[in-house]
């Protein structure tokens, strides 16, 4: 999945030359048994060699700030990532790979817009029920995001049956990971893959292990986290039933604009847009209080004052005709879906299809709907 890692993975690569001592020097013996100890506790196996040294010295070293502020984040995204893997039965793990995606920036954006803290672009958001409009974008969504992460990373094992090579998949995509294997005469193991991927997803792997590495054992190198107002335990939730702006809220809850869109970064233009399903509001604890007491008097029946629309995703129907030399996967890749959403749309027992052989796709397309933007008061 091409996405804001790559500039991450380039900044690294950058410092790889530059890094400077600055953590206890500590042999390798000491990494191995180290990373021993982690492997041990997953099914992704972790192993330590030099690209995942080098990896680790510039998280160390060069990137040190940047580290205490990611361990920093970890507590508040850890655990909701660490409910949702439960939820698929999925190693733990995979936690640490919004660091290399998003280094846990829920509004991080690629050159090539892929967005939120695991980096979906727009076709792929909408492939995993995500909802883009012009007014929320819910790859920022940290549960929803996740929800559909998660989804993803089990559909790429399902295929794979190699945690590693998933991640390469995640990165680079599915169909790259199988044209790799293709070429490397039977190879399957990222290693031996490596030389048929491209730059990106080798460095994906190594950087992701390293990241175990140094998210576990960042106390022993002197890294001291930074400091957040808010960790998840602060935080709560709330629903609200009608479209409001941030300005209101600040007036109602008393907690400021640049907070509210920290904790609700799928909120794209500082206003939740009801249409009639309760939106979720994430606020301090300590402010929870004085919504509810407010929230009553946060009226929707003022004249509105702006006409506006957002886009709707809406379900359309495509027949697709198997060629010579099609599979499912590869049909599934041309329509950015997947192969059991095309057994299921098309109650296919198998996933042996034939020439000339009729399916139906469900594609997804946006429309515009109408609506008021209205000014409140309280």
């Amino acid at each position: 999945m091409k996405s804001f890692c790559g500039i991450l993975l380039f900044c690294l690569c950058c410092c790889l030359a530059t890094a400077q001592n600055k953590n206890p020097q500590i042999p390798d013996y000491i990494y191995v048994s180290r990373m021993e100890q982690l492997d041990k506790q997953t099914p992704i196996h972790l192993e330590y060699n030099a690209q995942v040294r080098a990896y680790i010295n510039v998280y160390l070293e060069r990137r040190r700030d940047h580290l205490a502020n990611i361990i920093a984040r970890s507590k508040m995204y850890f655990p909701i990532f660490e409910e949702y893997l439960s939820k698929y039965n999925l190693p733990q793990e995979l936690k640490y790979l919004p660091i290399i995606e998003s280094a846990l920036d829920p509004k991080a954006k690629s050159k090539s817009g892929a967005m939120g803290l695991w980096q979906f672009l727009y076709h792929a958001g909408l492939m995993l029920d995500l909802k883009v409009t012009s007014y929320e974008d819910e790859r920022c969504d940290t549960r929803k995001s996740t929800d559909a992460a998660c989804r993803y990373l089990a559909y790429l094992y399902q295929n794979l049956q190699d945690w590693q090579l998933a991640l390469a998949a995640y990165n680079g995509g599915l169909g790259t990971v199988q044209k790799a294997m293709e070429r490397a005469g039977g190879k399957k193991t990222f290693w031996e893959l490596a030389p048929y991927l491209t730059d990106e997803m080798k460095s994906y792997v190594p950087a992701f292990i390293a990241v175990n590495y140094v998210m576990n054992y960042y106390d022993l190198h002197n890294v001291v986290p930074a400091e957040l107002p808010y960790t998840y335990n602060d935080l709560d939730t709330v629903y609200v039933n009608k479209s409001l702006s941030f300005e209101q809220l600040t007036r109602a809850t008393g907690v400021d604009r640049e907070t509210l869109q920290t904790l609700n970064p799928c909120y794209i233009k500082d206003y939740i847009p009801y249409d009639d399903t309760p939106m979720l509001l994430i606020l301090p604890k300590a402010n929870v209080s004085r919504y509810l007491r407010n929230e009553p008097r946060l009226r929707a029946d003022t004249e509105p004052d702006l006409i506006g629309y957002f886009g709707e995703i809406e379900e359309v129907e495509t027949v697709h005709v198997v060629a010579a030399g099609e599979y499912l996967h590869k049909i599934a890749m041309q329509y950015n879906t997947t192969a059991e959403k095309i057994m299921e749309w098309n109650q296919l027992t198998t996933k042996d299809i034939k020439i000339g052989q009729k399916l139906t796709i469900v594609q997804f397309e946006q429309r515009r709907k109408f609506f008021f933007i209205v000014e409140e008061k309280i």
